[in-house]
């Protein structure tokens, strides 16, 4: 098993996130700000590609194991749009209130029944910049998209997020049911299988 991996972002909410999952494994997760790393090129067509591409481009760097992730947003009447450009679907420099504002234009002449949505988060993880057998995995979290933004907390789209089965957007849920019941928190349950799968079965990591 590996003493340290390298999570492939500079968020410092996603290195916590991973560091207290990893900690039940006495493993270090360290950013990969910490060897200097170029944002990667993601030029990926999935989540799961773009992934790929972000653990291995950090492995590369840093000489070690490496995790990431890709999430997005993907509405079922645009044919997935934002998706893998969720980040910067208003385009470069563009805000959190620059993409919203684009996503509830294109969305104007939708009706409420037709407005339904999805956030898709996968993970990867590579024991090394070549691995051929990287731990891959995706999950999804279905909701709709309202006609404007309701709730303080989160980022990105949450504001425009509705869950039916919560009766509130993802920026009013608490910290704790947002953190047990999103696209990330399932993705990271999914990982956390995996990998125990992975010790359990003597797979050797390092």
């Amino acid at each position: 098993m590996p003493k340290k991996i390298v999570l492939a972002s500079g968020n410092a909410g996603k290195l916590r996130e991973f560091s207290q999952l990893f900690a039940n494994w006495d493993v270090e997760v360290v950013p990969q700000s910490a060897f200097d790393t170029p944002e990667a090129e993601e030029t990926g067509l999935s989540f799961i590609e773009n992934a790929l591409i972000k653990a291995r481009h950090a492995s590369r760097f840093s000489g070690l194991p490496a995790l990431a992730d890709d999430s997005g947003l993907a509405v079922d009447a645009l044919g997935g749009v934002p998706g893998i450009y969720s980040a910067r679907y208003a385009g470069a420099g563009a805000d959190d209130a620059d993409n919203n504002r684009k996503l509830l234009q294109a969305l104007a002449e939708i009706p409420d029944a037709r407005r339904g949505a999805s956030f898709h988060c996968a993970l990867a993880f590579v024991r090394s910049a070549v691995d051929p057998v990287p731990l891959v995995c995706s999950a999804r979290w279905s909701g709709r998209i309202l006609r404007e933004p309701a709730g303080e907390r989160g980022f990105g789209y949450d504001p425009l997020f509705y869950i039916e089965s919560q009766g509130m957007t993802s920026a009013q849920l608490s910290r704790e049911v947002k953190n047990r019941i999103s696209h990330r928190a399932r993705a990271v349950q999914q990982f956390s299988g995996l990998w125990r799968e992975q010790m359990q079965g003597g797979t050797d990591l390092d």
